[in-house]
């Protein structure tokens, strides 16, 4: 492998913390099913829980409901302190179970609040671009969540 594991497992939590940032609930979502195929090793640990058996799909639901809710003209701006605390809690959550796969939770946690702190303020300042560009907010949405998905899954698949 041309990365060490360490480094890449510690890229991955911060890619995770993007994706919160851009997504509160696709990070938690995405490790969730991580966890409960094997992927990560979080059996004993205090996220055991994102291992559960219906984790994965309580976590998905969340992520969908979210999906449609970040479509409606009242949900209020992803950089109010209860929507950004929101982003930095699950990114530091799905960081830190990144970070257990390479035996650093706290470094993974601390890069999964970075990732989500770059995702909320950079993912808001290239939607609000590509909205003005568009002219109209849908269609700089549907980009933003098809970006979430992707890094979401790329994540997955790289443990």
């Amino acid at each position: 492998m041309l990365v060490p594991p360490l480094v890449h497992g510690l890229v991955l939590a911060l890619v995770i913390g993007i994706v919160a940032g851009l997504r509160a609930m696709m990070a938690p979502a995405a490790v969730a099913w991580a966890a409960s195929r094997g992927g990560l090793p979080l059996q004993g640990t205090w996220l055991a829980f994102l291992g559960w058996r219906f984790a994965p799909w309580i976590f998905t639901l969340l992520a969908a409901v979210e999906l449609v809710t970040d479509q409606l003209p009242s949900t209020p701006s992803r950089k109010v302190p209860q929507q950004f605390a929101a982003r930095i809690a699950t990114g530091g959550l799905s960081g830190a179970a990144i970070g257990y796969g390479v035996a650093a939770p706290l470094l993974g946690l601390l890069l999964g609040v970075v990732g989500a702190v770059i995702g909320t303020y950079g993912g808001a300042a290239v939607r609000a671009r590509m909205a003005a560009a568009f002219g109209n907010d849908r269609p700089a949405a549907l980009v933003e969540d098809a970006v979430a998905i992707l890094g979401a899954v790329l994540v997955v698949s790289s443990l």
